[in-house]
């Protein structure tokens, strides 16, 4: 069978390929290969992307590097701060409804400039452009709950988590989810990457 051959994954398997690429880029053992002319051919014909990772857009956070992933194997979104807006969600369920991928991943990260830059607006009063400030009005309400007076890197860390579930909630609780992710066999998970250590830890 070919590796980007969906219909014969399931969620739990899904998940199991990522948690495996991942130990590989992290163990140094990631395959980065090319394509031959004829594998390309093949992939030209439509893709099969065993899941869908809505991740931040942090060049140091490539997702298809991350978990040693192949041409075609994923369908990846990328915003600053992981967040959702309505051309992420119709992405998203684009994904769901035409691609049937099994698996969707919300992917943050440790140090996000996204997450810092609305801890700053919100407890330390800084000020952003317009269209950044638009940006962040989508991390806001993930802070809810954060004590200001942790430790910055603490706080930083915890509101990081704290968005990624933020995002994975309105995924659940949003109309396209009713529509088109709400079909049996599909999964949603959190997960965090760490820049120094390049391991990917999935949210309980």
């Amino acid at each position: 069978m070919t590796t980007n051959d969906q219909s014969l994954w399931t969620a739990e398997e899904s998940l199991k390929r990522l948690k495996d690429g991942n130990a590989r880029f992290v163990s140094g053992q990631a395959r980065f290969s090319t394509l031959q002319a004829d594998d390309l051919a093949e992939l030209a014909k439509g893709q099969k992307p065993y899941a869908t990772i809505l991740g931040c857009s942090d060049s140091r956070v490539p997702p298809e590097l991350v978990f040693d992933a192949g041409f075609g194997e994923l369908f990846v979104v990328r915003v600053a701060g992981n967040t959702l807006g309505p051309s992420i969600a119709g992405t998203l369920q684009y994904a769901s409804a035409h691609l049937h991928t099994p698996l969707f991943v919300v992917l943050g990260h440790e140090g996000c400039g996204a997450v810092k830059a609305a801890i700053d607006s919100r407890f330390h009063g800084a000020q952003h452009k317009s269209r950044i400030a638009l940006l962040l009005e989508n991390i806001l309400p993930a802070l809810d709950n954060m004590d200001e007076k942790l430790a910055p890197e603490a706080l930083l860390d915890a509101a990081v988590e704290a968005n990624v579930r933020w995002t994975m909630r309105q995924l659940l609780e949003s109309p396209e989810r009713q529509t088109g992710m709400a079909q049996d066999g599909l999964m949603l998970v959190g997960a965090v990457y760490g820049l120094q250590t390049g391991r990917v830890r999935f949210l309980e």
